[in-house]
């Protein structure tokens, strides 16, 4: 070859190998987004989520991928996440979506609903029973990309200033309660309320509210209500397993370079299980710390959990008459719950209810 045409050769290489450097630049572009959250940052548990996402979202990219979390209230109230998120005041949020069934009671179904799943069949339905996808078909009508962030775990039933024995006892009780349940003890007789976290002591202490429930022993230990009230019911039945949700505006999701994606969904799989196994872990001792300083450790009685079920399956049926969304998710969950509570009966429970009777009582 000779020399003028190997150069020339050559420097069409040359030229090809600098147009690749920008384009791998491209695929990892500098972004600054901010996340927006429902929690304080007392509630550690499920504020780490936020910070998982931010920490795994700026190790992975030299820096290049960062997201800065908030507090609820530091820049949106703490139940305005979605409506932050679908109008790009923020470009993503974590929250319970129950918290915005006044949008569309369909919200409920992302996050916990009475006598649903629980978290391995919340995580089984959303990643192996096209709950991903029936979630994402609903939330884009709200500008929103959602991705399962943290699950609770099965809730406790919260704490009340009196004894609650009969269905009659539920009568005219004030109790802040999260979501979409609220609708099922209306049809009790109790009055429900939603608040946020950090308002429930005083309403509890001012007696503006009888009874409240969050989320179990560690985190209520944290707000302290086994101060100013003493009855502390399990379970708590409308929240057999609470998902939270990372919102991403899903214009922005959208634009997001292929390998950000990846990112995100990889380090909210990590946030989703590592809630899950924070409150695991740390809910024993925490348990056993409001008994020993007083709280009162009760279980519904059968009558209550009838009465509480019989309520729900009626706000269901009304709910999924009015709402094609509700009522196709709804089908969707509870049919596969059926089939999971009979494998769980078979192993599962059947395995757990051994060791918990042989569990040793020192």
């Amino acid at each position: 070859m000779k020399r003028r045409q190997f150069l020339q050769t050559a420097g069409v290489g040359l030229a090809g190998a600098a147009i690749a450097k920008p384009a791998i630049a491209q695929s990892m572009p500098e972004l600054k987004w901010r996340l927006t959250t429902s929690w304080p940052k007392s509630l550690d548990v499920p504020f780490s989520a936020a910070e998982t996402m931010s920490k795994f979202c700026a190790e992975a990219t030299d820096n290049k991928f960062q997201i800065q979390t908030f507090a609820g209230g530091e820049i949106v109230p703490p139940f305005s996440v979605v409506d932050a998120v679908g109008n790009q005041t923020v470009e993503m949020g974590h929250t319970a979506a129950y918290y915005f069934f006044g949008k569309d009671p369909t919200f409920a179904l992302l996050c916990s609903v009475p006598f649903g799943l629980n978290s391995r069949q919340q995580n089984a339905w959303f990643q192996d029973h096209g709950g991903q996808d029936m979630i994402n078909e609903f939330a884009k009508k709200f500008n929103l990309y959602a991705i399962a962030g943290g699950n609770t775990g099965t809730q406790m039933g919260g704490w009340f200033s009196k004894e609650i024995k009969t269905v009659d006892d539920l009568k005219g009780i004030k109790m802040r309660i999260g979501g979409w349940a609220g609708k099922t003890v209306a049809k009790l007789g109790v009055i429900p309320q939603q608040l946020p976290g950090g308002d429930i002591y005083p309403a509890l202490e001012k007696g503006t509210i009888d009874a409240a429930e969050w989320v179990g022993p560690y985190d209520d230990e944290k707000l302290g209500f086994y101060k100013v009230a003493k009855y502390y019911y399990y379970p708590g039945w409308w929240e057999g397993g609470t998902a939270l949700h990372f919102f991403i505006n899903v214009d922005k999701w959208n634009a997001l370079p292929k390998a950000y994606q990846a990112l995100i969904t990889a380090a909210a799989g990590y946030a989703n299980m590592d809630v899950q196994a924070k409150y695991d872990s740390r809910n024993p001792q925490a348990l056993k710390r409001l008994v020993a300083n007083g709280a009162i450790l009760r279980p519904f009685s059968p009558e209550i959990m009838e009465a509480c079920l019989k309520a729900s399956n009626e706000v269901n049926a009304e709910t999924s008459a009015a709402n094609a969304d509700y009522k196709k998710i709804l089908d969707s969950q509870f049919s596969f719950r059926n089939d999971e509570n009979l494998w769980w009966q078979v192993a599962e429970y059947s395995f757990e209810t051994f060791m918990i009777r042989t569990r040793p009582k020192a």
